[in-house]
């Protein structure tokens, strides 16, 4: 009999990536007008590349309370979606004005500005497309999905306006929270409680747990990514290193110092690890993609 190594992280996270793209470009095809610049630059902006942390987590939830994955599917890629129109817009002139993305040229630098807003736009349409019209169990079901996605993609947005009125000035450690719990948090937990939504009743006596992780993972990926901008270099990070100093953004190294920053993340972890040691399911993909949040190097 042969014996097979057990899947690390980074398999299971190629595995759902793939997947994920897989679903992506099956509803990017089915657009109208194949031909047109827009369509081409929503391609770019969601294709490209990427972690797929937030489709990682709903598979990795759904999975965990017995969802069979074709049920995740839609919920897994309508939350790309908002992740990179989010991305999209981020990148703008008037927002970040960055010109890398993922190693590539951003896609208002690929294409061009209008056509870089339009396609977030159409990305965030896309994304309740989707959840309307994905296989999963029940209407009840879709109708709660798109409630939440659609307050944790209103959060983001406030976590970003936020952000923007923060630059140049160092704000107090809990208004950075409250600005990184909406701009990152909130997609994050909006990930996790998608995984366990599709689970339906069976979710119902973990999602306190799930939800304290979630907040958990979601503040220590923000920080994480505050610690490598300043210890990260631009090959790896896929954009430009530095840039939320050049930008003279409030982050946690600014105002904690950054072993004191280290230490918030360690910390974050702990508490994701405590949250899932309540749930009485295998939660072991779920500790490893905690541990992978405050120890990546992009």
């Amino acid at each position: 009999m042969t014996v097979t190594e057990p899947l690390t992280l980074k398999d299971t996270l190629q595995q759902y990536q793939q997947r994920n793209n897989d679903h992506l470009m099956t509803w990017l095809a089915r657009l109208p007008h194949q031909d047109n610049r827009l369509i081409e630059a929503m391609r770019h902006g969601t294709l490209l590349g990427g972690k797929r942390a937030r489709p990682f987590l709903v598979y990795s939830v759904g999975k965990m309370l017995g969802v069979d994955l074709a049920h995740l599917d839609a919920p897994a890629a309508a939350i790309e979606c908002i992740h990179a129109f989010s991305l999209i817009h981020d990148d703008l002139p008037a927002m970040d004005d960055d010109d890398l993305r993922r190693g590539q040229p951003t896609c208002h630098k690929a294409f061009d500005e209008a056509t870089a807003i339009l396609a977030g736009d159409a990305l965030q349409a896309l994304a309740f497309e989707i959840l309307s019209r994905g296989e999963m169990h029940t209407d009840a079901q879709r109708v709660e999905m798109m409630a939440l996605l659609a307050t944790a993609t209103r959060d983001m947005c406030i976590g970003q306006a936020l952000d923007l009125q923060a630059e140049d000035q160092l704000v107090p450690l809990d208004q950075l929270e409250t600005i990184h719990r909406n701009k990152t948090g909130a997609l994050m937990r909006a990930a996790v409680l998608l995984g366990a939504y599709a689970a339906g009743e069976r979710a119902q006596t973990v999602l306190s747990h799930l939800d304290t992780y979630a907040n958990a993972i979601g503040l220590a990926f923000q920080v994480q990514d505050d610690i490598l901008d300043i210890t990260g270099d631009t090959a790896t990070l896929g954009k430009p290193q530095g840039s939320d100093l050049e930008a003279n953004k409030s982050t946690y190294p600014a105002l904690m110092g950054l072993e004191a920053a280290q230490q918030k993340a360690q910390q974050l972890y702990q508490l994701a690890l405590h949250a899932l040691q309540q749930i009485p399911y295998n939660t072991e993909e779920l500790e490893v993609f905690a541990r992978y949040v405050i120890e990546r190097n992009n």
